[in-house]
C-alpha cells in the first residue's frame, strides 16, 4: 500500500470522526453521518479494493465508537462495511461514463440513502428502533436530511480535494 495514500485516507477518516462526533444526535439518537462523506471521497479518489476494505472497517469501528444511537455499535459496523463495497461497485459502474463533481454528488446521494437503509435495517433486526420510532420516521427525519447535507458537502469538497491532490502529486486525478 502506498504510504502517501494511506496518510491521505487517514486524514479523511480523522475529519470524518471529528464531524461524526461533533454533530449531536437529534432524532432518537440518530444524526447525519458526515463520516460517510469522507469514506465516499476516499473511495472515489483511491478506488482500490484494499483501500475500500480499509475504509469500510475503519469508518465502521470509529462510527460505532462515536454513535449516540442506542446499541448502534454493531449496526454502524455492518452499515459502513457493506456501504463501502456497494458504493465501490456503483463507482466502478459509473466511472466509465463520467468522473466529475456531478457524478460524485449523485453517487454520494445514492450511497447515503443505501447506508441509511442498511443501518436502519440492521438496527431494526439486531436491537430494535429506539423510542418506538418507525423505520419510515427515522428515514425521513435523518436519512433524507443527511443525504442532502452529504451531497452538498461533496459538491463543495470534491473539486477542492481533487485540486489539492493534483498539486501535491499524491495521485494523478482525472478531470
Amino acid at each position: 500500500m502506498n504510504t502517501r495514500i494511506l496518510v491521505t485516507l487517514s486524514l479523511f477518516v480523522a475529519m470524518g470522526v471529528a464531524l461524526h462526533a461533533a454533530i449531536p444526535g437529534f432524532f432518537n439518537g440518530m444524526k447525519p453521518d458526515m463520516m460517510l462523506l469522507m469514506m465516499f471521497l476516499g473511495i472515489i479518489l483511491f478506488p482500490s479494493i484494499k483501500y475500500v476494505s480499509l475504509l469500510g472497517v475503519l469508518t465502521g469501528v470509529l462510527s460505532a465508537l462515536t454513535t449516540q444511537f442506542p446499541a448502534g455499535q454493531l449496526p454502524n459496523i455492518i452499515d459502513k462495511i457493506l456501504t463501502a463495497f456497494i458504493f465501490y461497485l456503483l463507482f466502478l459502474a459509473v466511472k466509465k461514463f463520467a468522473q466529475n463533481t456531478v457524478s460524485a454528488a449523485v453517487l454520494t446521494a445514492v450511497g447515503t440513502v443505501i447506508s441509511g437503509v442498511i443501518f436502519l435495517t440492521a438496527a431494526l433486526l439486531i436491537v430494535g428502533l429506539p423510542g418506538g420510532a418507525g423505520f419510515t420516521a427515522l428515514f425521513l427525519a435523518v436519512v433524507i436530511p443527511a443525504t442532502v447535507l452529504n451531497t452538498v458537502a461533496m459538491v463543495i469538497l470534491y473539486p477542492i480535494v481533487q485540486s489539492i491532490l493534483k498539486r501535491s502529486n499524491i495521485v494523478s486525478v482525472q478531470s
